[in-house]
């Protein structure tokens, strides 16, 4: 129990506060007996709040909207939540992955998420290129059981404009993992019509929007997930290269 509270502690700044910190409240008051609503507290109240987004504040809003995502559909299935766990592993190490997963599934019991105030606070603490990182595994989340429902692109749908990911963007993602018609225009945010030169400056912006140093705050254990998109913006543009000849 030490170890979990040591690891809480350390790594956790703004979510203690607002309506994540009630999420925090309920799931610990509801399985660690020995954790009482003044450690939390105490917490909160005696460590200074950053002002930036740790890697642990990033850690917990993910947990928190990839619960949602799953119970979207009425049932929790097992490969979801084996992307979540192995996701953690990779990013974090076994140690620190398994006490997420234990955070992980008593914010599964809770009931009472709002995902809107989760997602105003997210807003509020996270840059952009934060949440679009938040989205990108949403929709590995979904993706995970090879079944995504509609309920469940809905909902990842409803995240992102409540974290207010537009349109183009929330396309340009989900085009990372389903294969559409002109996908690799999609991921670059441009229309097939698109002149050759439009092509090379869409793919400008799409590298400096996704690129892996955009997230070197969180630290290094969230590189990996960056490197994907970005791998995917080079990807989308070197296929159009090879359709158009340029």
């Amino acid at each position: 129990m030490a170890n979990f509270s040591k690891w809480l502690g350390a790594s956790l700044g703004w979510t203690f506060a607002g309506p994540i910190g009630g999420i925090l409240g309920f799931v610990l008051g509801s399985f660690i007996d020995e954790f009482s609503s003044k450690d939390l507290m105490d917490f909160q109240n005696q460590r200074p709040q950053p002002a930036t987004t740790s890697s642990g504040d990033f850690e917990v809003s993910l947990l928190i909207l990839a619960a949602v995502v799953i119970k979207t559909d009425g049932k929790t299935d097992e490969r979801e939540l084996n992307f979540v766990r192995q996701s953690f592993i990779s990013m974090y190490g076994e140690k620190r992955a398994n006490h997420a997963f234990k955070l992980f599934k008593g914010i599964i019991k809770n009931n009472n998420v709002s995902t809107r105030q989760v997602c105003i606070q997210i807003r509020e603490n996270m840059n952009h290129a934060t949440r679009l990182q938040l989205m990108h595994f949403l929709f590995g989340v979904a993706k995970a059981d090879g079944n995504v429902t509609e309920a469940e692109l809905n909902k990842i749908h409803t995240i992102s404009g409540y974290l207010y990911i537009n349109q183009n963007d929330f396309n340009s993602i989900k085009a990372m993992f389903y294969d559409e018609v002109d996908s690799s225009y999609k991921i670059l945010e441009i229309n097939k019509s698109a002149t050759d030169d439009e092509v090379k400056k869409a793919y400008r912006k799409m590298v400096k929007k996704y690129h892996p140093d955009k997230l070197r705050g969180l630290g290094a254990e969230h590189i990996k997930g960056a490197e994907e998109k970005f791998r995917q913006v080079q990807k989308a543009y070197e296929q159009i290269q090879k359709e158009r000849g340029i």
